[in-house]
């Protein structure tokens, strides 16, 4: 474990949202959100909606990412609106390898909320958190062919196309789908900033 992640933020503020790691009691509020997105979450969140069946599930795994970002192997964080206070979406650094550091960001907003710049402030301010607190030195992206949203904020964010990874993904039908990966290095984004 590293002891300079001991103190890092756990509320990120921007214009409109408030990020922040989830409490023990979120789990109802996360399970909502995942069940009014649940059509769109499906062809994308195969382990997540996997995971989270129910309220109770929900909580499980509200608390797992609790215990994931305390051991410093993942670093997830609800968004919220600030004018509602509702929990509007989720981004999350995953797979971190310390020894690099790299990290994997994967994201999604509620379908009410999306084509308004929501996530590109969210993702904005999590990359600020990744590079500047983190420290990590690369961030990856992968996301589907037909995801032309997930596609515009990885290039909005100034992630570059490194390629197609070819029946990388299972969705929950059962299906192997292709994804494209995209990539960030500390030294692009502090170019782009």
């Amino acid at each position: 474990m590293q002891s300079r992640l001991f103190n890092i933020d756990t509320i990120l503020i921007t214009k409109r949202l408030v990020l922040k790691r989830f409490r023990e009691t979120d789990g109802e509020a996360f399970y909502q959100l995942v069940e009014a997105n649940y059509e769109q979450l499906y062809p994308h969140f195969t382990k997540m909606l996997n995971q989270v069946k129910d309220e109770e599930s929900a909580s499980i795994y509200v608390i797992k990412n609790i215990a994931n970002w305390l051991l410093q192997e993942a670093y997830m964080f609800g968004i919220w609106e600030n004018s509602t206070a509702r929990l509007v979406g989720m981004i999350r650094f995953f797979n971190l390898d310390w020894s690099l550091p790299k990290a994997e960001v994967g994201y999604f907003i509620d379908k009410d909320f999306g084509g308004k710049g929501l996530m590109t402030e969210a993702m904005k301010m999590a990359l600020d958190f990744a590079f500047n607190q983190l420290a990590l030195e690369r961030i990856s992206l992968r996301t589907s062919m037909e995801n032309v949203a997930s596609q515009r904020l990885a290039r909005k964010s100034g992630f570059l196309r490194e390629g197609d990874l070819r029946n990388d993904h299972r969705r929950l039908s059962g299906e192997l789908t292709d994804v494209m990966l995209f990539g960030l290095s500390r030294s692009e984004y502090m170019s782009h900033k």
